[in-house]
């Protein structure tokens, strides 16, 4: 647990100094600022919004205590919250075939967990109670603001890179900023390398998730059971939101846009098989 923490915390480090020297590089103290300025605006905007705009975004619809048909999906939630030691988080169902499950809010009083329909389908009960266990877990390790703010500042690096040249001026004193050939080596390298940066930090956190999920189900084989389903689903269905906002694809159990494409360095998720493993060995310590 603490070998991810630290990763953790070493590559949110790593980020905001990339962030910081792309702002340096390309306008000098000034764009620096610019940038801290421009990073802190999208962090504050994303704690307090990033999770009413993801669940309008996949239209997700709030589940009661007192709505019978997701009855015991909700109480399922609630029996593993207080396990979890966690206060009650809102809970969501999404209309979607395709099987997968993501938490979000910006703490655990501020906390809301999501299922589409299609896992209810696939999954068994002891299932799908060991997934919403992973979802717990991120919440209570915080990844859900973790994963926010380092998607924040990917991006804004990325919109920086974009608009990298226009810093590549002269300042006050008519030298010249940054030499060209520079500027368009940070445009093409300084978005790639936020994205491998973020993508490590969500891989790291998904291991722990996998690890404190299985503590507060206690069934770690029923976790790695569903992770295999999934896995074997969720690139056969096409989910026309997450391409839509492949943005999103970091926060599910299982990344919907990961089936066919480079994996390792430039996935946001650990190898499935490798996370099944890791998983099969702790069933023997419970």
């Amino acid at each position: 647990m603490l070998g991810n923490w630290l990763k953790t915390s070493i590559l949110m480090a790593g980020i905001v100094a990339l962030f910081g020297a792309v702002g340096a590089a390309l306008g000098g103290g000034g764009g620096l600022i610019i940038a801290m300025a421009f990073a802190a605006a999208m962090n504050i905007y994303a704690y307090w919004y990033s999770d009413k705009a993801v669940l309008k975004m996949y239209n997700a619809q709030v589940v009661t205590p007192d709505n019978n048909q997701f009855r015991n999906f909700y109480n399922m939630v609630k029996e593993l919250a207080e396990n979890a030691q966690l206060p009650m988080p809102k809970v969501y169902i999404i209309d979607e075939a395709q099987p997968n499950a993501f938490a979000t809010g910006r703490n655990p009083e501020h906390a809301a967990v999501a299922a589409t329909t299609g896992i209810m389908q696939i999954l068994t009960e002891r299932e799908l109670r060991g997934v919403m266990a992973h979802e717990l877990a991120h919440v209570k390790h915080r990844d859900t603001l973790t994963s926010t703010i380092s998607a924040t500042l990917a991006g804004a690096i990325s919109s920086l890179g974009s608009f990298g040249m226009l810093f590549a001026g002269h300042n006050s004193s008519g030298e010249r900023n940054v030499n060209p050939a520079v500027a368009i080596l940070i445009v093409i390298l300084a978005p790639i390398a936020a994205m491998l940066i973020q993508m490590a930090i969500s891989r790291a956190r998904e291991f722990e998730a996998d690890r404190a999920g299985a503590d507060i189900s206690r069934d770690p084989k029923a976790l790695a059971s569903a992770l295999e389903k999934i896995h074997n689903y969720a690139h056969q269905i096409t989910n026309e939101t997450a391409e839509a906002h492949p943005e999103t694809g970091q926060m599910m159990i299982i990344n919907p846009l990961s089936g066919g494409g480079i994996s390792g360095l430039f996935s946001t998720h650990p190898q499935t098989e490798e996370r099944v493993a890791r998983l099969l060995t702790m069933d023997n310590t419970y």
